[in-house]
């Protein structure tokens, strides 16, 4: 018989551009295409520029309610200083607008992202910058990567190289960060129902992932099974719940 997949992950190193190179198609034509195949029940969206996220395009994915509420926005910086010597389209203003588009359009969805620690000429006010935009925009998750020159790029002859142990301290702070922020978020789920999808078996029960990617561990549940859990405490950096309705085998 023919094989389900529950959730598709649409992905891409350029995935805003998506369509750019066809007839008018855009990444949302792509994203209801998923959508609408049979046995689809979640389709989420990989790493996303800031300027794709107008108000039309975010109301636009709300009315699909397959897609999934955790958007992966880049960011690199939270400083305009630093954004502009990084090449970046966007200001940090900018970015603050589309994740409020997105907010608006998905209350309460699981907003992620990349920093870099670091890049050169950094300065500790810049930093200072970043962390504060950061707490800001209250992140579910962030990805932090000490800068790391590549051969060949402009970065890596620029000005103002930081030393290896001022990046990871800068570094630190921010994955410190990070790990608040999403430990904020995470019990935000508390005490609510949250469809899960079931990936893995062990422990009497099953570990799967919320709409907003956030992990659940459910005693009973298989791997494969899509069910609605009830949220009762945090584990570390996981949910423990309880099932209380199956959605599909």
């Amino acid at each position: 018989g023919a094989v389900c997949y529950p959730e598709v992950v649409l992905t891409g190193i350029h995935l805003s551009s998506f369509g750019r190179d066809l007839q008018g198609e855009t990444l949302l034509d792509a994203v209801r295409v998923v959508a609408q195949a049979p046995g689809i029940h979640r389709v989420r969206l990989g790493s996303l520029e800031p300027v794709i996220a107008t108000r039309a395009f975010a109301q636009a994915l709300a009315e699909l309610p397959q897609v999934c509420p955790q958007f992966h926005l880049s960011l690199q910086s939270g400083s305009d200083a630093v954004l502009k010597r990084m090449r970046r389209r966007y200001t940090a203003a900018e970015f603050m607008q589309a994740a409020d588009h997105l907010r608006q359009a998905f209350p309460g969805c699981a907003l992620t992202t990349d920093i870099i620690a670091g890049f050169p000429g950094e300065t500790d006010e810049e930093h200072q910058e970043t962390l504060a935009f950061v707490r800001r925009v209250g992140f579910a998750r962030l990805h932090v990567f000490p800068f790391s020159p590549r051969q060949d790029t402009p970065a890596a002859t620029m000005p103002g190289q930081l030393p290896k142990a001022g990046k990871d301290a800068r570094a630190r702070e921010l994955i410190a960060l990070g790990d608040e922020l999403a430990d904020g978020y995470r019990r935000t789920l508390l005490h609510t129902t949250q469809p899960v999808l079931f990936e893995e078996s062990g422990d009497g029960g099953a570990t799967g992932y919320t709409p907003q990617y956030i992990e659940v561990f459910a005693p009973g549940a298989v791997s494969g099974q899509l069910a609605d859990v009830t949220i009762d405490s945090v584990d570390g950096q996981r949910l423990v719940g309880r099932l209380t309705a199956s959605v599909s085998p």
